[in-house]
């Protein structure tokens, strides 16, 4: 049977663990916490960040969790580190977490509703900087 993107979120959301909003903002600034941000560069520069939030586009997830990628990220192997996602809907951060936890990492929750609850619910918001290129040399 084929399934659905709504079916997907649903059977990752009966093995996660999801946060309120409230809980996630307890958990914001924690030294053995971080929470790491999937959405795409342009949804950062539109709709801003939250302070300390790690960036790790959906894209590049896995590989940069997974030690032996070469693209791997240090900061997904600090050990007694507990990771928050968040997407803009939380959606890709559901899937994400049941992702994560398959590859192994243990303490991975995330945020029910994203960025968009976060935001509404008057959690830290910071603007992101648009990234600009550099004027040619004369």
């Amino acid at each position: 049977m084929r399934k659905t993107v709504q079916s997907m979120v649903d059977e990752a959301m009966t093995v996660i663990t999801t946060y309120s909003v409230d809980d996630a903002r307890d958990l914001h600034g924690r030294d053995d916490v971080v929470f790491v941000d999937l959405r795409d560069p342009r949804e950062l520069e539109r709709e801003g960040v939250i302070p300390g939030a790690f960036h790790a586009p959906r894209g590049m997830l896995e590989f940069w969790v997974d030690p032996e990628s070469p693209y791997h990220k240090p900061v997904f192997s600090e050990p007694g580190k507990r990771y928050v996602l968040f997407c803009a809907g939380g959606w890709r951060s559901a899937l994400s977490t049941q992702t994560l936890q398959q590859m192994g990492l243990e303490e991975v929750g995330h945020i029910e509703g994203g960025f968009g609850a976060w935001k509404a619910a008057g959690a830290p918001v910071a603007d992101k900087a648009v990234a600009r290129s550099k004027p040619a040399a004369a």
